[in-house]
């Protein structure tokens, strides 16, 4: 290993808290194309037991680290190329551990156009300058007569160029830039104010008209939106540092003033040389400070908001599934229809309607009809409603025709539309779905995704899954490296099924990907469905060394060998023959027998290819082959009534389902279209610093509203206990307000079932007895 690669290899197992021969390892892992899930799964002997969180920011930094490594040997060369490399500036350089750092030193040497130093250095001025500097007791008038010349026609234009010197040299000292800097990010403050006549236009952001605050602690989410009034035209944003400071020399300008050891005296020099300083500062340093802060302020508020859209999408991704179930997905539409699609318990499109009972068609009792003959055709066990426009509405139509359907009624859920118009329109589904309507491709996505949102969310970018803030205004480089990292982290935890999965689902398994798993599935069908997970070696273009990346998340139930249903890794199946042989039993009858299980000793198989994490891992799995990760169904219920923002009231006591959280609080969906927030300080009776540690995308929760701001769509919620009726509900252990996020979400609203001493005026269980007779 170079000198290079071991700083690097220290530097990271310091961040992360590891060992150097951990981080070194897992960095070789890396290079040789192994992934983070393989990695962490598979390889914990060699990495000393790495989690997946560790190993995605070793990767991270490993990249940063490298890209700083690359540019130091540019800056070096360059440098060295000018005959000004000393060994002073190469130890200097040798020794950052930022590229600001190392671009701040480079800055005398980096080529740039003609500066007007660089001008006034051509008209002979240097000189003036340096002894300007060095003799505090010149008159600099008297001083620049002897500099004056065709191209210097008066004094003024002499010291002028003088001053455009020391600028530039004082402004390229990197010492004094990043005591400057560190100044600012201290005591700067950022101020917002709205641009004359946009007040009306930008009503928006009326909050930031008149705002200040320091710059060190402006939260991810104000400065977003801040930074997005600014380029919407209607705030200016600006740096400000020290501007109440009384004092003829303000201290930023006091540090440029001491690092030349300025302003002691009262010499005519001395005095120009003040001049010179505050020059420095308000022409030069103020504005490239300024504008380092902002970009700065900018990365930091990107990588809070990615940071919280990651943990959003993760909790999304392995939201609990309904299961194999068939399904029906209801698109609602007002003048357009409710576009309807059935699905078997394998995502199989097994019929499609259009229905039309809103306006202008109003055919209630037609679209009721329609909606009871395929419940009872394909025997509908979960019906999915799409949560946009005319959601609430077509729920309460489902809702009457449930009231007389035969026991065991389906389970009626609110699922987020949120990317199925992405899906709609991609080729994938045009390819799955050549002759339908784009608008049914969407209730085909809406129904799968409530049997299996990790299936069906993959086949959508990630961050149209909007689970985020601002995400059109972040780095959107750095948002989709951290989201696929997400995906890529999710599937691998739950495992895919090698015969059922789609090309898109496998594509995110370690080690493959769309090329791949198009191989995959093209194989599949044309040879039929695998029967070992050897059989992957028969498939084009996978070789060894992606099946040793892959083989251990792809299962298959069912087949030749039990141990391919499971999450052991094929070059561990010999381990895994030695415990079941311990054991004295077959494996399918030992598989889950936890007793039995939990009474081996695992150090007494750990060997030389082997060690104690792996062999655990085995036995664990054995005791729950295939076991997801993610937790059991479960829906929340709407309250009957409450559809539209105008329909809440202060005091009132909902159940809705967490959707977002952020820094400052969590957003849920109550059912009107909108999502209300529960502050950070209202999320429970004791402190809360993160709200993630009290709540999750995903969970049910039960919320009092506190305020209703129609005009400006904002709900203000609580989960303070005021009495026993307002607290969280159960959590599921794996999952001013805004328009909806369109996370996925799940919200049984069991109003149907109440209702059922009251019957309507839908089709009743006439209908039902007709078509069950029919049937028969």
């Amino acid at each position: 290993m170079t000198d290079t690669a071991s700083r690097i290899v220290r530097l990271i197992a310091e961040e992360i808290g590891a060992r150097p021969q951990q981080v070194g390892a897992a960095v070789a892992l890396l290079d040789e194309g192994a992934t983070v899930p393989f990695i962490a799964r598979y390889r914990k002997e060699v990495t000393g037991g790495l989690d997946d969180t560790q190993l995605r920011n070793l990767e991270d930094r490993l990249g940063y680290l490298r890209e700083l490594e690359a540019r130091r040997t540019s800056v070096l060369e360059s440098i060295r190329g000018q005959d000004k490399l000393t060994d002073d500036l190469e130890a200097r350089i040798a020794a950052v551990t930022t590229k600001a750092e190392l671009e701040d030193l480079y800055l005398p040497y980096k080529p740039k156009r003609r500066t007007r130093a660089q001008i006034a250095r051509e008209k002979g001025l240097g000189p003036l300058a340096e002894a300007l500097f060095q003799d505090r007791s010149l008159d600099p008038q008297d001083a620049a007569s002897a500099y004056l010349g065709d191209e210097v026609p008066d004094a003024k234009a002499a010291l002028d160029g003088a001053r455009d010197i020391l600028v530039e040299q004082f402004s390229e000292n990197a010492e004094l830039l990043g005591a400057l800097r560190t100044y600012l990010q201290k005591h700067a403050f950022l101020r917002a104010r709205v641009v004359d006549g946009k007040q009306e236009a930008g009503q928006k952001f009326s909050d930031y008209f008149d705002h200040v605050e320091r710059w060190s602690g402006v939260p991810s989410h104000r400065a977003l939106a801040m930074m997005r009034g600014r380029n919407e035209e209607i705030l200016s944003l600006t740096i400000e540092v020290d501007a109440d400071d009384p004092a003829p020399l303000k201290p930023v300008e006091r540090m440029i003033a001491d690092a030349y050891s300025i302003g002691q005296g009262s010499a005519p020099a001395e005095i120009w040389l003040m001049e010179v300083v505050r020059w420095t500062w308000r022409v030069k340093l103020s504005m490239s400070l300024s504008i380092d802060l902002m970009m700065q302020l900018r990365e930091r508020a990107d990588l809070e908001a990615i940071q919280v859209f990651a943990r959003n999408l993760k909790d999304l991704l392995l939201a609990a599934p309904a299961g194999s179930r068939a399904t029906m997905g209801l698109d609602p539409g007002i003048r357009t229809g409710v576009k309807l699609a059935v699905v078997d318990g394998t995502g199989k499109l097994l019929d499609t309607a259009t229905i039309y009972p809103f306006a202008p068609k109003n055919d209630v009792r037609g679209s009721q009809s329609e909606l009871a003959r395929l419940i009872h055709k394909h025997k509908v066990e979960l019906i999915a409603i799409g949560n946009g426009t005319g959601s609430r509405e077509t729920d309460k139509l489902v809702a009457e025709v449930l009231i007389n359907a035969p026991d065991p009624k389906p389970i009626k859920v609110t699922v987020s539309e949120a990317g199925a118009s992405v899906y709609s329109a991609s080729a994938l589904a045009a390819a799955e779905f050549p002759d339908l309507d784009v608008s049914l491709r969407g209730a085909v996505s809406i129904a799968r995704r409530l049997q299996d949102p990790l299936a069906e969310l993959v086949k959508i970018e990630p961050k149209a899954i909007g689970v985020g803030q601002y995400q059109h205004d972040v780095d959107q480089f750095r948002l989709a490296r951290a989201l696929d990292a997400i995906v890529e982290d999710a599937v691998n935890a739950v495992g895919v099924d090698l015969n059922m999965a789609s090309a898109p689902l496998l594509a995110r398994v370690s080690g493959l990907g769309e090329s791949l798993a198009e191989a995959i599935v093209a194989h599949r069908n044309t040879q039929g469905p695998f029967r070992s997970r050897q059989q992957l070696l028969g498939v084009a273009r996978l070789g060894p060394k992606t099946y040793v990346q892959c083989a251990g998340f792809l299962r298959i139930p069912n087949g030749d060998e039990p141990l391919d249903a499971s999450a052991v890794h094929p070059e561990a199946y010999g381990l895994a023959q030695n415990i079941i042989a311990a054991c004295g039993r077959d494996l399918r009858s030992l598989m889950g027998d936890a007793e039995a299980l939990r009474a081996l000793d695992p150090n007494a198989f750990v060997g030389d290819s082997f060690g104690l994490p792996t062999v655990r891992d085995i036995i664990a799995e054995l005791e729950k082959p295939g076991r997801d990760p993610r937790p059991g169904f479960k829906t929340a219920e709407f309250k009957e009534g409450v559809n539209e923002l105008k329909d809440l009231q202060p005091g009132m006591v909902l159940e809705g389902t967490v959707t977002n959280v952020a820094a400052f609080g969590a957003f849920v969906d109550v059912g009107v279209h909108q999502d209300g927030l529960v502050h950070v300080s209202q999320l429970s009776d004791r402190f809360v610093k993160d709200p993630y540690q009290v709540v999750k995308a995903g969970d049910v929760v039960k919320v009092r509203v506190v305020e209703v701001d129609v005009k400006r769509k904002r709900i203000a919620l609580t989960m303070k206990s005021r009495d026993d009726a307002v607290r969280p509900m159960a959590k599921s252990a794996g999952s001013g307000s805004r328009p909806r996020p369109k996370a996925a979400t799940h919200n049984n609203n069991k109003r149907g079932r109440k209702a059922e001493a009251q019957p309507t005026g839908s089709l009743g269980a006439a209908l039902f007895e007709a078509l069950r007779n029919k049937s028969d």
